[in-house]
């Protein structure tokens, strides 16, 4: 294949996977068209199954891409916060702020594939341990400079977004606040839970001697 035609490829993909997106999001995975995916780009359904061989395939292939933007998003803020318990904070932040602004977005990661049962479980749970695996990488770090309690970092970052995610049904299904809006105090108590932003002791004075 040419440099070309493989970079043509890969742009038909990406128009593909923007348009699946958003038929997706709007309409879940079992009610969601082949069809309607074909219309909003201008092929056949000969033309996407050429690319993605199934429907499943094409609905896995947008959360991955998806989950690659938040994945970088996140490591993005990490890398430009000033301690590592705030590199954790700010990966954990960028997450809850791409979701608060794309609602869409939210509901395709967290509910739009509940219909395919196992097979959308097992891909949930493997992007939620890329997320997973990039605050653990921060917590890790935060231990090592004294910042948090010793713990299990692994379990912890679990927490840390499974939180998020309550928070994320909440306000998709009863009408909660926004995660955004949550965030701050979300924020503080999940630092909290690992011991840390702790007041530091201050030194204690050695008492004065008085001559005799």
């Amino acid at each position: 294949m040419s440099e070309s035609s493989a970079r043509q490829r890969i742009q038909t993909r990406e128009r593909i996977l923007e348009a699946a997106e958003l038929v997706f999001a709007d309409n879940g995975y079992h009610d969601a068209l082949v069809d309607e995916i074909g219309k909003r780009t201008s092929m056949s359904k000969g033309g996407l199954y050429f690319h993605f061989p199934s429907k499943e395939e094409l609905f896995f292939a947008v959360m991955d891409r998806l989950a690659n933007k938040l994945v970088r998003r996140a490591e993005k803020a990490a890398a430009n916060a000033d301690s590592p318990i705030a590199a954790a904070e700010a990966a954990l932040g960028a997450v809850v702020s791409a979701l608060s602004k794309r609602k869409r977005l939210a509901r395709l990661l967290v509910t739009q594939g509940y219909s395919m049962g196992n097979a959308f479980e097992s891909k949930r749970a493997e992007i939620f341990d890329r997320f997973a695996s990039v605050i653990r990488r921060q917590l890790d770090d935060a231990q090592k400079a004294g910042q948090i309690d010793e713990l299990d970092t692994g379990l912890a970052s679990r927490v840390w977004l499974g939180a998020v995610n309550e928070i994320v049904v909440h306000w998709l299904f009863s009408g909660g606040p926004s995660p955004s809006e949550s965030a701050p105090e979300l924020k503080k108590l999940l630092v909290a839970s690992v011991g840390g932003n702790r007041p530091e002791s201050k030194p204690v004075s050695e008492p004065e001697v008085v001559p005799a």
